[in-house]
């Protein structure tokens, strides 16, 4: 530093610009590089960013929650640990595919060949259609093509942003959910989930989207309030007609059973007989589940294959048999079940074939008035249903083959271990652990993980041929480690050559992929190098820290947690760290569903990058924040901040040193650094306990105290030539001392103002300066300091106001000088306040300056000088 001013301070320093100068500047110098070499597992801080899904743009509530990670990241590196901060780009899964579809105009059709050059209808998408037949289709492969073409720019893209916001990753240390790697770490993990039993392929019952035709995992589901009506049918009993209210006739040639508790009188001597169903005549069997709801409806239920989970509960529970009557186009399906027998039954079933569930309810109601065995009209309600949380339609629940990993809801050994771990992990904030209890606690099936989509990672298994040509699915072919990765679709089985791929003898490969969240599940394993790179694995795992929203802690927290416990039986971090959600003015969340989402873009334009991660760093984690893009008072505020610190570190550098040895002397230069010691100690505690916005709070009421009061207190001394050497150069000393420690306090919130300021005096970055302990490690400060009152700077702070104000009163200018000024406080507060007598002389222009004890802190007494006023 500097004893007079450096000639690199601009004339007026602006923040336009700055995100520009210095995300080059970090570049060029490697300032945010992970060094693998500087130091063992203890030296390091290890994050697992979350990688953003790399279709369409980012949104408001992405720079929130990545500034979060973001300042605990700066702090730890200045805190001396080599940090390490990859990012990555989440770009399998159906949110690719969609805005593939929509974007190029093209749909995918695996029955085509490969068309090389292929050119797409259009770019873009606007003002195209979206309907799938008016969409052009194409191969498989075609279609692969263009989901890694517009990945590829949508990373671009999300890459600028991120490095606008200043965002400290390692740029070096990306990776993709869809690239070799990940693949193969991927398809590794599933093979080592199969060699130890944890992964398995059955024919169960399944959660379907019919829109996207695919499978859907317990956690990718959400309920949405529904109209539905119940219907009130007559099944035939033995001793006359037994009564059920359903929503949902349409499932009336699936039922397999009537279901009552097992502790309902009414219900007691009809349980083991048995009931024919309406309009179809099947003979159903009456049986007792402590599932079924005495107080819903008649309090007797149909059990149908299959209208909801409790069905597939009861089936499993009761050893019911099937029968399918939704296929996987949602439609119901031509052949009847084969309980219809009767000539009356199979002729009302054909007039449901081939029919949407919505149309099939309409005919279906229609058939059993005029059978009269429906009574009185439909009965309107209100009910959740369950839908894919991508989808816009209710979930159907269909009979197909998919592949599986164990989760605990059958495993009460893994199940326990996975809340032991999640004991171990300390949450911030501590309460959005319930949520990740209340999951485990809840789970009611195997995670299902394979996915009949196109872009993902495909599951690395073949199926051999008989005879007849039929595949053998309990006899899988796995692919060998040493493969991968591979894709069955184009590859052959081990042992096989493509020409006997689809004939007899031969093989098939499987076409499905994984769900979006197997992959993600490992991206400790694929950031980290696992099974790549062992040093740098050994060196970042397990990760100290994963950063994530509420919303996926049932899917991404859980399922990475899983996968870790699967592999080596231990936490893959050791703290987690969920935000808050964005909201919009009248508190609702913003999804691109409601169509309130904010893109950050013009934002961050418009207001500065600086003014923007103020807004994010202002809220704790686990806390819900509004914006408010019309009057975004925070951000607004944050703007206001940045430039203040410009200005005042200008103020502050304008003061010249006098020549000498000097120190810290005077009683309100000490007292403001002591005070301003009291904040490093909150500020690194906070961060510590993660939390970034005590931190930030803290610092900045004390930033605006040191300019409203401690420098409007000091600047004729630190100015004035008149002024003994010795108290002029206290003030320069102390206000280059508080300068430079809140510019660290400040670096991990607003890096660019702040690294701009620092470069004005300093070599190096700020952002790997290392993080302030204490004021007395300045130039000039003594370590040992000098007895002194802490409450001394609140005081003449106090007073200031007063004499302030006493001016305002008497319509007089700040300048305007004072012949004579009498401030009351009470004895022991005075004590401490004449220390700053010259001070407050100086800055009040007074000449004659008493004090005297007073019940409170009060300017009482103010005479101007002679024609002062005129």
């Amino acid at each position: 530093m500097t004893d007079s001013v450096p000639s690199s301070i601009p004339a007026k320093p602006v923040l336009e610009g700055l995100e520009e100068k210095w995300a080059e500047a970090w570049d060029a110098q490697g300032t945010y590089l992970f060094d693998r070499d500087a130091a063992k597992r203890e030296g390091v801080y290890s994050i697992d960013t979350p990688p953003p899904t790399a279709s369409g743009s980012l949104h408001i509530g992405h720079v929130f929650s990545y500034t979060h990670t973001d300042v605990i990241a700066r702090f730890q590196r200045m805190r001396g640990k080599s940090v390490f901060y990859p990012i990555g780009w989440d770009d399998n899964g159906l949110p690719t595919e969609r805005r593939v579809q929509n974007y190029y105009g093209v749909r995918c059709d695996p029955s085509l060949p490969y068309e090389a050059d292929f050119t797409p209808p259009f770019e873009g998408g606007d003002n195209k259609s979206s309907k799938a037949a008016d969409q052009k289709p194409v191969s498989r492969r075609n279609f692969i093509e263009l989901c890694e073409r517009l990945t590829v720019e949508d990373e671009k893209q999300f890459e600028l942003l991120w490095r606008e916001l200043g965002l400290s990753v390692d740029w070096t240390q990306t990776y993709r959910t869809i690239g070799d790697e990940s693949l193969r770490a991927s398809q590794l993990a599933f093979l080592g989930n199969v060699e130890r039993g944890e992964a398995y392929q059955a024919m169960a019952p399944t959660l379907w989207d019919v829109t996207f035709r695919t499978a859907v995992a317990q956690a990718e589901l959400e309920d949405k309030e529904q109209p539905s009506a119940y219907h009130r049918l007559a099944f035939h009993g033995p001793a006359g007609d037994i009564f059920i209210e359903t929503t949902r006739p349409e499932l009336l040639p699936a039922c397999v059973a009537l279901v009552a508790h097992p502790d309902d009188p009414r219900y007691a001597d009809l349980v083991g007989t048995t009931v024919r169903s309406p309009l179809f005549d099947v003979e159903l069997p009456v049986v007792a589940h402590h599932l079924a709801q005495q107080d819903k409806g008649s309090g007797i239920a149909m059990i149908c294959t299959f209208g909801d989970l409790t069905d597939v509960i009861w089936w499993r529970d009761l050893d019911l048999p099937i029968r399918a009557v939704i296929g996987f186009d949602g439609r119901i399906v031509s052949d009847a079940p084969l309980a219809i027998t009767s000539e009356a039954g199979k002729a009302a079933y054909a007039q449901l074939a081939g029919k949407t569930v919505f149309s099939a309810k309409q005919t279906i109601v229609e058939l059993l008035r005029e059978s009269g065995e429906m009574i009185g009209d439909p009965r309107p309600i209100m009910h959740p249903v369950k839908f894919f949380e991508k989808g816009d339609k209710p979930l159907e629940i269909v009979s197909t083959r998919q592949w599986y990993i164990t989760n605990g809801a059958r495993n009460e050994e893994l199940r326990s271990r996975l809340l032991e771990l999640g004991n171990e992990i300390s949450w911030h904030p501590e309460f959005m652990k319930v949520r990740f209890d209340n999951w485990v606690g809840g789970l009611t099936g195997d995670w299902l993980i394979s996915r009949q989509r196109f872009f993902g990672v495909p599951l690395p298994v073949w199926y051999p041929l008989d005879a007849d040509g039929n595949p053998v699915f309990d006899q899988p072919i796995f692919a060998d480690a040493s493969s991968l990765p591979v894709d069955p679709s184009s590859d052959a089985a081990p042992g096989y050559d493509e020409s006997q791929r689809g004939v007899a003898g031969g093989f098939q490969g499987e076409v499905d992929v994984m769900d979006t969240w197997a992959t993600s599940s490992l991206t400790p394993q694929l950031a980290g190098g696992w099974k790549r790179d062992e040093d740098l694995f050994e060196r970042v795992y397990p990760f100290d820290l994963r950063p994530q929203g509420q919303d996926i802690i049932r899917t991404w927290l859980f399922s990475t947690l899983l996968r870790a416990t699967l592999e080596d039986n231990e936490k893959p971090w050791k703290h987690a760290a969920v935000s808050g959600f964005i909201v919009d003015p009248d508190r609702k969340k913003m999804s691109k569903s409601k169509g309130n989402v904010v893109t950050p873009a013009d934002v961050l334009k418009q207001h500065g990058s600086d003014a923007v991660r103020y807004w994010a760093a202002s809220s704790r984690l686990g806390t819900d924040a509004a914006f408010d893009p019309q009057n975004p008072t925070q951000i607004k505020i944050g703007r206001r901040l940045a430039i203040k610190i410009l200005n005042a570190a200008k103020f502050v550098y304008g003061f010249e040193l006098p020549a000498g040895d000097h120190a810290v002397t005077h009683p309100i230069d000490l007292s403001m650094l002591t005070s301003l010691d009291a904040v490093i100690a909150t500020a690194t505690e906070a961060f510590a306990n993660y939390d970034h916005a005590r931190a930030l709070e803290t610092t900045e009421s004390f930033f605006w105290t040191f300019c409203d009061d401690y420098l409007e207190l000091v600047k004729e001394r630190a100015y004035s030539e008149a002024t003994e050497p010795a108290a002029r150069a206290s003030a320069v000393l102390a206000l280059r001392a508080a300068t430079d420690v809140m510019l660290r306090l400040f670096a991990p919130f607003l890096p660019f103002a702040t690294e701009e300021v620092w470069s004005w005096t300093h070599e190096g970055s700020v952002h790997v300066a290392s993080w302030p302990t204490t004021t007395r490690d300045a130039a000039g400060v003594p370590a040992d300091g000098i007895p002194s009152n802490e409450s001394l700077l609140h005081l003449s702070g106090q007073a200031l106001i007063g004499i302030r104000r006493a001016k305002t009163d008497a319509k007089a200018s700040q300048k305007t000088p004072v012949a004579s000024a009498v401030i009351a406080a009470p004895a022991e507060a005075l004590e401490v306040l004449e220390r700053a007598s010259d001070d407050l002389r100086a800055v009040g222009k007074i000449e004659n300056l008493t004090f005297r004890v007073g019940t409170e802190l009060a300017v009482e007494e103010i005479v101007f000088a002679p024609d002062s006023l005129s």
